[in-house]
């Protein structure tokens, strides 16, 4: 069995790759719906010499199937926001913890100790509907950062830019993550000079704005708060794990998380970096589930193995995740 110490663990590539392999080994044996995937496309442990011949599962299989490799029962099951009427995606995790570990340490491995922040979320379309990932991280960051004026707001945008102005007087580091159309919201009825936040969006507008594309996001952003660096998050649903960019949409992932990305024409060739190609995802904190995602966003990979998100497939359903290019 893998352990969740292997997985944060992780050190180098070749660390990565090992427990990659091993990982699909797991899966491959104990996940019904990928292995009957796999056997589809004729792909066995024995095929498999590096992470370049590991299958990805679409991620449209977390729709209609329970994506398991354990028989464990699901501690919470997460569900993707869809649009009304829209089969949403379910993920079922049956191991909380592993979630928690994945998230907190993700945080520290970008941005450091946690109880150094006060955590101000903006995310009223996630508060306003149950079963979010994104809620459940934010609600034990602000928990766990052991601040008192930590907290989510939902439509009271008067008091969190009074909340912001007297932490910015006090010299107190500060993360605020939002939905992009209530940071813009936020921006236009208050203007701000903050020397001492991080404004962090997690995309979608959620059908509130019309859609704009990530630069002309983080241009009013950033003159709006008077920042200098808009950061993001780009997570999903049927991910355990998350990326950050520190500014400029460009995403790095944490040790146990990787990116690749496929060709637009054929869905079982890999890209070399550079190219636009639809981005897959290896999270090994996904062990439980399925680690291998073929997911329906487009991006790019440069040669140090950060990638950038340009859009989505134009047949897939657009949902609240870091996707402004549309």
């Amino acid at each position: 069995m893998i352990s969740n110490a292997e997985i944060f663990n992780i050190k180098t590539s070749a660390q990565f790759e090992d427990l990659a392999l091993k990982v699909f080994k797991f899966q491959f044996e104990n996940n019904i719906i990928y292995r009957s995937f796999c056997d589809l496309l004729y792909k066995h442990p024995v095929d498999v010499k590096s992470i370049s011949d590991i299958p990805f599962l679409p991620i449209q299989f977390f729709k209609s199937h329970e994506v398991l490799s354990t028989n464990n029962t699901a501690e919470k099951t997460f569900t993707s926001s869809g649009t009304t009427g829209s089969i949403t995606s379910k993920h079922l995790v049956t191991d909380i913890k592993l979630y928690e570990e994945s998230y907190l340490k993700g945080f520290k491995h970008f941005y450091g100790n946690l109880e150094d922040y006060v955590v101000l979320a903006l995310l009223p379309s996630y508060l306003e509907r149950d079963g979010s990932s994104l809620i459940y991280m934010a609600n034990d960051l602000i928990a766990k950062s052991k601040q008192l004026e930590s907290g989510f707001y939902l439509n009271n945008l008067e008091e969190l830019a009074k909340t912001l102005n007297q932490l910015e007087t006090r010299g107190q580091k500060t993360l605020l993550i939002g939905v992009s159309f209530a940071l813009l919201d936020l921006v236009e009825q208050f203007q701000f000079d903050l020397k001492h936040t991080l404004v962090m969006e997690t995309g979608g507008m959620k059908g509130r704005r019309k859609e704009i594309v990530r630069q002309e996001l983080h241009n009013k952003l950033q003159s709006g708060f008077g920042v200098s660096q808009i950061h993001s998050e780009y997570g999903m649903t049927e991910l355990l794990s998350q990326a950050y960019s520190k500014g400029n949409g460009i995403f790095e992932c944490p040790p146990w998380m990787k990116i690749l990305t496929r060709d637009t024409e054929d869905a079982l060739t890999l890209q070399q970096s550079q190219k636009t190609g639809g981005i897959n995802v290896i999270d090994l904190a996904n062990i439980n589930s399925c680690s291998f995602i073929a997911t329906q966003d487009l991006g790019k990979v440069n040669t140090s193995g950060q990638f950038e998100i340009i859009g989505r497939f134009d047949n897939s359903d657009i949902r609240g995740c870091n996707l402004m290019a549309l």
